[in-house]
């Protein structure tokens, strides 16, 4: 009775103990989201103003 209960110790260890993997864990890359800007973005305002001045002075 004594070895029935060791082996069932035993088994019931050894069952927990390889229950996991050792696989590398899968780390996705972060993703990252620029903005993206026109080459005409800093000169549309003041396009825009110089062609109501011109407007407004003829």
């Amino acid at each position: 009775m004594k070895k029935l209960v060791l082996a069932a110790a035993f088994t019931a260890a050894a069952s927990t103990a390889f229950a996991g993997s050792l696989e590398e864990p899968i780390v996705e890359a972060p993703v990252i989201v620029e903005e993206t800007q026109g080459s005409s973005a800093g000169i549309l305002l003041p396009l825009l103003l110089l062609v109501i001045v011109a407007a407004a002075v003829s």
